[in-house]
């Protein structure tokens, strides 16, 4: 095996270039080596795309991908070489209160420790505990098992929410997340309306059971809402879009939420400070919830995302609708283009195979 390996750093003006890099080592008796197969793109790498961010510059970044074990430490009893793997990228400090608990997702030092190990996934190899390889069965493809943390995200945000079957559930954001959100919620017996701005996503979401979907520029997105909901409102209102759109989603998302109802949080916000207006006297007056999800960890005793996998491979959710493009490591700038610009595009889920 070559002491080298081929990895998309990030430069200064937020594009990447494909260099020979170090190839990672494994650093103690419960890790595990990997070879990755597939990478994807979420939206949270594409609020980095073109942004200049010294703290990242010549980094590998990427967290969402299926790999096959080559190597494993001596104290690895879960995985062996050969083995077809879905990588958990979320790793906390083990130390403290949240890890304690395996609510790893909050850990304080989260973000420090999984970009110096398992999220990094546009490279050819990757490292990390045994704990967080999961086997893939047979019947699901490498590009499917990369897809399993956004579902794994969505699964969170839905747990928290304490969807019942037969509630009238608002998603607001058409892309791999608002998608999955969308299949967790129907196939838990849910009645789901999606909103988006990109005509093939929501052509997409109507494809994975959506009872009804609505392109927020040309209809009256209100309007359709209360209809769908008997003049109510949700019950539950999903924010899946995040980012610069979240001043405008965030805000509809309460107008489109029922007295007594929920609006869940799961697209992802800017760094720093985002002023966001929202009518906090009504929401008092309506006692509407504001649940913000944060990536995910286990519920209860079992990990969410061998909760997902379980699902995909009984044929419960589906991820081969949602990848829409492939591209080689070597065109990734290609790549983040394409997703970049969905309306055009019409790319939702984007796969860097290696």
């Amino acid at each position: 095996m070559s002491s080298k390996m081929k990895a998309a750093l990030k430069k200064s003006d937020g594009t990447f270039e494909v260099q020979e890099v170090d190839r990672v080592e494994i650093p103690a008796p419960d890790w595990v080596l990997a070879r990755i197969k597939v990478s994807g793109i979420c939206g949270t790498d594409l609020r980095h795309w073109k942004k200049h961010e010294p703290e990242l510059e010549c980094k590998i970044m990427g967290h969402e991908l299926a790999a096959e074990v080559v190597e494993v430490g001596p104290a690895v009893k879960n995985v062996k070489p050969g083995d077809r793997v879905v990588v958990e990228t979320l790793l906390g400090d083990g130390d403290c209160d949240w890890c304690r608990i395996q609510q790893y997702n909050l850990c304080p030092n989260l973000y420090k420790v999984r970009m110096e190990t398992v999220s990094r996934s546009f490279a050819e190899y990757l490292i990390g505990p045994a704990t967080k390889f999961h086997i893939l069965p047979d019947n699901v493809s490498d590009e499917e098992a990369a897809l399993l943390d956004t579902f794994a995200v969505s699964l969170h945000a839905q747990q928290l929410s304490g969807l019942h079957i037969n509630d009238k559930v608002a998603i607001i954001g058409g892309g791999p997340i608002g998608l999955a959100q969308l299949q967790l919620a129907k196939a838990s017996g849910a009645d789901v309306i999606l909103f988006d701005v990109v005509p093939s996503a929501l052509e997409i979401g109507k494809e994975l059971g959506a009872d009804e979907v609505v392109n927020i520029e040309t209809e009256d997105a209100l309007a359709r809402l209360k209809r769908f909901t008997l003049g109510r409102g949700a019950d539950i209102t999903f924010e899946c879009a995040g980012g610069p759109s979240m001043p405008i989603t965030l805000p509809q998302a309460v107008s489109f939420t029922r007295i007594g109802g929920k609006v869940v949080v799961v697209g992802g916000f800017e760094d720093g400070d985002t002023p966001i207006s929202l009518n906090w006297q009504q929401m008092q007056k309506s006692g509407i919830s504001l649940i913000p999800s944060a990536s995910y960890g286990f519920w209860g005793i079992y990990p969410e995302m061998s909760l997902c996998l379980d699902l995909l491979s009984k044929g419960k959710i589906n991820a081969k609708k949602m990848i829409t493009h492939a591209f080689p490591l070597d065109k990734i700038n290609e790549a983040f283009e394409t997703a970049q610009n969905k309306k055009d595009t019409g790319a939702v889920f984007i796969a860097l195979t290696m």
